[in-house]
C-alpha cells in the first residue's frame, strides 16, 4: 500500500446552521481543499456522509456536492454508518488512495437537525438502534447508554463525581474551541444540580444534538510534492462491527466493536496505547469516554473514571483526551462527527488549535463509534 496522508482540512462550527448540510458540506469541502494547496478536479473520488438528508428532503447528496465543487463528473458515495459514517467514509477513502486507485480524495460529512423538534431528533436518532426490540418499546439513547452506566456503576466503585469530572474537562476544552457548539466551562455544583435524563446519566452527562459539517482531504505522499500543510500519517484505519442490540450482548462493561477495532489499529500501526500522545474519543456521553479508554487499553477495567477524576486526561495531563471538547462539549453532528475529529487532529498538529493545545502531537488516535456499538472505526495518525 501507498503510504497515505490527510493533507487539508476544514470544519463549520457546530451547532444551529442556517445553511442546508448540502450547502455547508460543499463550503468546508472547497475550504479543506485549498487547506491542502490543491484545486477540486484534482480530487478522484468523494465520500459523503449523511445518515439524515430525508430531514431535508434530500437523498444523493454526493453529486450535488461534487457539481457545487465544480467536478460533476468524479464519482461519489453517500456512506451511512449512524454517529460513525464519516469515519467509515474515512476509511473508504483511505483503501481508495493507499490501493492506488485515486491519488486524493475527499471526505466530508454534514447533518442539520436543529430545525425539527426535539421529539422528532430523536427519533431519527433512536432508528440507528435496534428497532423491533429496542426503539419499538421506548429505549432512545440516553436509556441506552444509561444502562451502560448503570452496569458500570454497579461493577465498580463509581461516584457521581468521577462522570461529573469528565464533563467539566470537556465543557472547558470546548470553551477554547471556535468550533464548538457549547462554548461554556461548568462546575461541579452546575454538574450535580443538573436534572437526571436517564437514571444515572445528568442532563450534563450527554452531548447535544448538533449541525454542522467537516471534511479532510486524504492523498497519496507520492502524489504530494511539498505539502501547504503538515500533514497527518495515517498509521492505521481499522473497522469493526458488533451486536447491535444491548439485550444480546456477553456482557455491559465495553463495547466489542471498540476493542476489536482498536487492537486490528494497534496491530495496523504497530504501536502500542503508551506510545499515543493524545485522543480523540467517542463520548456521546461521559459513560461513553469511560468505555472506550477501558476498551482501547488506556486503562485497566474499572480505572477510566477514577484516573480521569484525577486529571490523568485533562489537556495538559499525562493523556489528553477531547482537546476539542468531545461529542460531550464541541457538539455531536452525526454525520460529521468522525471526521471532525480527525480535523482537531490536523489542528493540533498544524498549531491552529488556540488555547486548546496538547504538550505533544507525535501520535494521535480517533475513535467513532456507530450507535452503542453495532459499528467502530479507529485511525491513528503520526507526523512525518
Amino acid at each position: 500500500m501507498r503510504e497515505t496522508w490527510i493533507v487539508g482540512a476544514a470544519s463549520s462550527r457546530y451547532g444551529k446552521m442556517a445553511e442546508t448540510a448540502r450547502e455547508a458540506a460543499t463550503r468546508v469541502a472547497m475550504e479543506a481543499i485549498r487547506d491542502a494547496g490543491l484545486e477540486p478536479k484534482q480530487i478522484g473520488h468523494t465520500f459523503v456522509a449523511n445518515c439524515f438528508g430525508l430531514a431535508e428532503h434530500q437523498a444523493h447528496v454526493g453529486p450535488l456536492i461534487n457539481s457545487g465543487l465544480g467536478i460533476p463528473e468524479v464519482p461519489s458515495v453517500t456512506v451511512e454508518s449512524a454517529c460513525s459514517s464519516s469515519s467509515a467514509a474515512l476509511h473508504e477513502a483511505f483503501v481508495q488512495v493507499a490501493g492506488g486507485f485515486v491519488d486524493s480524495a475527499l471526505v466530508v460529512g454534514a447533518e442539520r437537525l436543529s430545525h425539527l423538534t426535539t421529539q422528532t431528533a430523536t427519533t431519527f436518532f433512536a432508528i440507528a438502534a435496534d428497532y423491533p426490540f429496542e426503539t419499538r418499546n421506548g429505549a432512545t439513547f440516553p436509556g441506552l447508554y444509561a444502562t451502560l452506566a448503570s452496569a458500570y456503576r454497579a461493577a465498580y466503585r463509581t461516584t457521581p463525581e468521577m462522570f461529573g469530572a469528565i464533563a467539566i474537562k470537556n465543557h472547558a476544552n470546548a470553551a477554547r474551541n471556535p468550533h464548538a457548539h457549547l462554548q461554556k466551562e461548568i462546575s461541579m455544583e452546575t454538574y450535580l444540580a443538573s436534572p437526571i435524563v436517564a437514571s444515572p446519566l445528568r442532563l450534563y452527562d450527554c452531548c447535544p444534538f448538533s449541525d454542522g459539517a467537516a471534511a479532510v482531504v486524504v492523498s497519496a505522499r507520492e502524489s504530494i510534492g511539498r505539502p501547504a500543510r503538515e500533514p497527518l500519517v495515517v498509521r492505521a484505519s481499522a473497522r469493526a462491527g458488533a451486536v447491535t442490540g444491548l439485550h444480546d450482548r456477553p456482557d455491559l462493561l465495553g463495547l466489542p466493536s471498540t476493542r476489536t477495532a482498536g487492537a486490528r489499529a494497534f496491530r495496523q500501526a504497530r504501536l502500542e496505547p503508551r506510545e499515543i500522545d493524545f485522543l480523540e474519543v467517542h463520548d456521546c456521553f461521559t459513560i461513553a469516554e469511560v468505555l472506550a479508554l477501558e476498551d482501547l487499553g488506556f486503562f485497566p477495567k474499572g480505572t477510566a473514571a477514577r484516573e480521569s477524576g484525577d486529571g490523568v486526561t485533562a489537556r495538559d495531563g499525562r493523556l489528553p483526551v477531547n482537546p476539542s471538547g468531545g461529542l460531550k462539549a464541541k457538539g455531536h453532528p452525526v454525520s460529521a462527527t468522525g471526521v471532525g475529529q480527525v480535523v482537531e487532529i490536523f489542528e493540533q498538529v498544524n498549531g491552529r488549535a488556540g488555547g486548546r493545545e496538547v504538550p505533544r502531537t507525535g501520535t494521535a488516535l480517533a475513535h467513532n463509534v456507530g450507535a452503542t456499538g453495532g459499528s467502530c472505526s479507529v485511525h491513528i495518525f503520526s507526523r512525518r
